[in-house]
């Protein structure tokens, strides 16, 4: 087949079981791709150094091995001979990779050159990939794999170079989510101007609440207030980076739902959130009631967390009209949908897309200029033992439970404890 520019050409089996030859289908939603080294014009051969498996991927291949380091290696290492991508087949999802321009065609659009180091920003789910190591160097543990191997970019592929002031296991967590603060960022502007996806938004927090004292100077724009935003899972990844957008587009206020004392203890510390509510998000009465208790509803409520099961909680916790960005790739379209449309819930909801015209851009110039996101960031990849597996529901608080001492003071942040774990 003639080089196709959205990797057409690698597909060799449409569906399970079922040879080429069938119905045309990309990359993205084939069952298996041809990894072969030789590439097309178009193409470029990546020499892999790291893979980064995307949180719900790698939360579902923890539970369902043990966690162990010799039973991850093995559930990775056969989704990736068997498909010939790192394509979780329950999650339906993958993550992105860094290494090194091995080979670059001479019709390649990509402007990448042999010897550039370099990160992808296309999920591994659509991208062809082989592993020639056997991942000896992971222990299991983190989402970040060092590995060889090889991968190829099609013509439509997104790769950047890693910067120079940053560490490449640092630089690879925020390409991974970048797409996230891009569109928050987008979202919020878009209400903060008096352009709202929905009606127009219900502006300021409740009167006395934690929120409402922290709405900042100027945050009006054509008479307009900015929103309130809630984000579920805020003292993760993306949790955290939308956060940081989300101030810097102009929000009124920001409340950040976490799971556990510990996190919620980091996202105090790092004061991006103005109230800290405690939930389980997958209960959905007691996260709204929290979030309401803490300033809301909320105007546009960002989840970032890696279960599934949150889509009712983030929809009551929305205030009619508001917006709803679901970033979590446990996300069920139709629970959201149907869940909306159960509770006449007029909002509306966006899937994160994980491109924005200058995405990559946006998430490192936060990580430069906000300390507090680049020290969430730095606990969670290199392994301090303070910060453990953001963005879930583990450890998930008791009804009425608080943060530890000193959580609620400081910065004016305050924690509202609601729902208890479920599982």
């Amino acid at each position: 087949m003639t080089s196709s520019p959205f990797g057409l050409h690698r597909v060799c089996a449409p569906e399970l079981g079922e040879p080429g030859g069938g119905a045309t289908v990309l990359p993205q939603a084939a069952w298996r791709l041809d990894p072969d080294p030789r590439i097309q014009p178009d193409e470029v051969r990546v020499r892999v150094e790291r893979l980064n498996l995307d949180a719900a991927s790698f939360r579902q291949l923890r539970e369902s091995t043990g966690g162990g380091a010799d039973d991850m290696r093995a559930a990775v290492l056969d989704v990736i001979t068997r498909r010939g991508k790192m394509h979780n087949p329950v999650t339906g999802s993958g993550g992105m990779l860094t290494g090194v321009v091995a080979e670059a065609g001479p019709r390649s659009p990509l402007g990448l050159r042999a010897g550039m180091r370099i990160a992808t920003l296309v999920s591994l789910s659509l991208t062809p990939l082989a592993i020639t190591d056997g991942l000896a160097a992971w222990d299991g543990q983190s989402e970040q794999i060092p590995c060889a191997g090889h991968a190829i970019l099609f013509a439509r592929s997104i790769a950047v170079p890693l910067p120079d002031d940053l560490p490449g296991a640092l630089a690879l967590a925020v390409f991974d989510v970048c797409g996230a603060p891009a569109l928050t960022r987008r979202v919020v502007s878009a209400y903060f101007a008096g352009r709202g996806f929905g009606d127009r938004p219900t502006g300021s927090p409740a009167a006395g609440s934690p929120a409402a004292g922290s709405r900042a100077a100027g945050s009006q724009a054509a008479g307009w207030p900015g929103p309130v935003v809630a984000i579920l899972g805020a003292a993760g990844k993306s949790g955290s980076l939308s956060a940081a957008a989300a101030r810097a587009a102009g929000a009124a206020a920001i409340i950040g739902v976490v799971p556990s004392d510990a996190e919620a203890a980091l996202l105090h510390e790092s004061g991006l959130a103005d109230a800290i509510v405690l939930a389980d998000a997958r209960d959905p009465v007691a996260l709204a009631e929290a979030v309401a208790g803490a300033g809301g509803p909320a105007d546009v409520t960002v989840v970032c967390v890696d279960v599934p099961g949150c889509e009712g909680g983030a929809i009551l916790a929305t205030a009619p009209g508001g917006t709803v960005v679901f970033f979590s790739m446990a996300t069920s379209f139709s629970a959201a949908a149907l869940g909306a449309e159960g509770m006449a819930a007029d909002v509306t909801m966006l899937i994160g897309n994980g491109y924005a015209p200058g995405h990559a851009e946006l998430a490192l110039d936060l990580i430069r200029t906000s300390p507090a996101v680049r020290t969430l960031f730095e606990r969670r990849v290199f392994h301090d033992p303070g910060a453990f597996s953001v963005n879930t529901t583990e450890n998930a608080p008791h009804t009425g439970e608080t943060a530890p001492a000193g959580a609620g003071g400081g910065s004016g942040a305050r924690v509202v404890g609601a729902g208890k774990e479920t599982s």
